[in-house]
């Protein structure tokens, strides 16, 4: 795993992955399994890998929580970086926060949470989450009720914040107030656009951000970096044709449910065997297994063909 200090460039340099966590049936980690996805992503030239939402770790186990970083920071090469998550509740941040400040990763993404909080509450918990764990912070935002761009923007200022995963959907992508504040209050080049292939056009075209995070990409790895490399050199209508490719799995996940459908589709493609999830979420449904598996099979013919 690669530790030095993230800069602006690095969040530019890959598609960030954000893979499902396999496990055995006894829902203990597989380690096989998980190394296999890893490695076939690492083959087909991605090289930053985020575990957070994907990979339901809003319920994994404090008591799990070294074992699995530990694993992940072990299996990834030299030149990847790993980022993994914690919280999203305090509590949980607080525990969390003396394990990683033991190991040596180059960031930790906070997961969003939506009740229970004030934006002020946030800024505090935030602050001294990342004080604790000694360990720069990727901001996931998904609700501009979670924090301002001012506050956002003072835990930048303070070293504290390495990045932010833009995730706060949009009826049109284009109008969007409170992303431009936020890029008033930091390095667009540190922002990244946290909802796969759909809006990853207009983010990164309109708005100047560096790159976006990918669940797709674990099963069409070479498309992914196409799209970002497009992207990168301001090539967007093939950028538009190699964003058509990855809807209908996006639609699948918009309508059926976004974890669980990825985790199916990583084993429906055959790339590694996710087995089930962690309760509270469960695996797919029987109805729906045709569907996924369809559009994954399609999916999986336009990136052998890249």
């Amino acid at each position: 795993m690669k530790t030095s200090p993230i800069i602006p460039e690095d969040f530019s340099a890959s598609v960030i992955a954000v893979p499902p966590l396999a496990r055995h049936m006894d829902l203990s980690l597989n380690q096989g399994e998980n190394t296999e996805l890893i490695h076939h992503l690492e083959t087909n030239g991605i090289r930053t890998f985020v575990y957070g939402g994907n990979a339901n770790f809003y319920h994994l186990p404090v008591t799990e929580y070294q074992a699995t970083l530990e694993f992940l920071a072990g299996v990834a090469s030299a030149n990847s970086w790993i980022i993994p998550s914690a919280g999203p509740d305090y509590g949980r941040l607080k525990d969390q926060a003396d394990i990683l400040r033991e190991l040596n990763f180059p960031a930790v993404m906070v997961l969003p949470q939506i009740q229970y909080i004030t934006p002020t509450g946030v800024e505090v918990g935030l602050r001294q989450f990342a004080e604790r764990s000694r360990c720069p912070l990727l901001i996931y935002l998904k609700s501009e009720e979670y924090m301002s761009p001012g506050m956002v923007g003072r835990l930048v200022d303070e070293g504290l914040v390495c990045g932010v995963k833009y995730a706060i959907e949009r009826t049109d992508t284009k109008q969007d107030d409170y992303l431009r504040e936020l890029l008033e209050c930091m390095d667009c080049r540190n922002v990244v656009s946290g909802m796969g292939e759909r809006p990853a056009i207009i983010h990164m075209r309109d708005f100047q951000l560096s790159g976006f995070t990918s669940g797709s990409a674990c099963i069409a790895p070479k498309t992914a970096n196409q799209f970002l490399e497009a992207l990168k050199i301001k090539a967007y209508d093939r950028a538009e044709n190699l964003r058509c490719a990855f809807l209908p799995l996006e639609d699948l996940r918009d309508t059926i449910g976004p974890v669980r459908v990825l985790h199916d589709a990583v084993t429906f493609s055959g790339i590694a065997n996710m087995g089930p999830m962690l309760p509270m979420l469960s695996n797919l449904e029987s109805e729906h297994k045709s569907r996924v598996q369809a559009v994954v099979n399609q999916l999986i013919g336009i990136d052998n063909k890249c």
